[in-house]
């Protein structure tokens, strides 16, 4: 266990070691729900990868579909004529940004304002054609398509951000927080057991040293009051008085 394996400033204390067993509970229980949060934004960023593949698909289908009308149309009136009627739709589209949550996450959604879009033709009808009414009509379609696209799409890219902000939680708790915690705690309670093994050869020594010193001090008591003590006795006190 080197110096890198536990945290630093801590204080081999029983005080320490509860309270780092409850940082340890704590960050257990943060990991385990990271790694659901994590496993359920997977589950539902897959899901929008599949309606965003539908949505793109749509997409193309219906800009290809307004697109052959638009050719159509330019058979009909000419080049000139469509570029002139283009100059009379609307060039701004309005829409309107609001926000949902999925999964703790803030996504964006986009809605388009009105219902032309910025699409309105105002163009006369004596120099068009009613392809040209089914092309704008076309393209109005398809516009809401691509909005849906971009929402889809933002949604995918902040899902993403979530993801690998998750992972990196989930990685940081699993490969550093907790078995730091985890060899810190051992680092204490081995640090512990060590001072209580002290602490136990200490009172075992001062226990020793006591009893040498009762021992000898009623051996020199008995000698002074001249008692004539039986030899077995007399050298198990000497023996227990010895060192002192």
């Amino acid at each position: 266990m080197t110096s890198q394996d536990v945290l630093e400033d801590v204080n081999p204390t029983r005080m320490e070691l509860l309270q780092l067993r409850k940082r340890l509970e704590l960050a257990e229980k943060g990991h385990k729900l990271l790694k659901e949060k994590r496993d359920a934004l997977i589950m539902e960023f897959f899901d929008m990868v599949r309606e965003a593949a539908e949505i793109r698909e749509k997409v193309v289908d219906e800009l290809m579909d307004a697109y052959k009308v638009l050719m159509s149309a330019k058979v009909v009136i000419g080049e000139t004529g469509v570029e002139k009627a283009s100059l009379a739709t609307g060039e701004e589209i309005e829409v309107e940004i609001g926000f949902r949550n999925v999964m703790g996450v803030v996504i964006p959604t986009i809605e388009r304002v009105g219902t032309d879009g910025g699409t309105t033709a105002a163009y006369g009808f004596s120099d068009t054609s009613c392809a040209l009414d089914a092309a704008v009509r076309r393209f109005k379609e398809a516009l809401d398509a691509v909005l849906e696209l971009a929402e889809i799409e933002e949604a995918l890219r902040l899902m993403a951000e979530e993801i690998e902000k998750t992972k990196r939680r989930v990685n940081a708790l699993e490969h550093i927080v907790i078995p730091r915690l985890e060899n810190t705690i051992k680092f204490i309670e081995m640090k512990l057991e060590e001072q209580e093994r002290e602490n136990f050869v200490r009172l075992k020594r001062v226990k020793d040293i006591i009893a040498k010193r009762e021992a000898r001090e009623e051996l020199e008591r008995l000698l002074e009051e001249g008692a004539e003590l039986p030899e077995f006795e007399r050298r198990s006190l000497e023996r227990r008085a010895g060192g002192l």
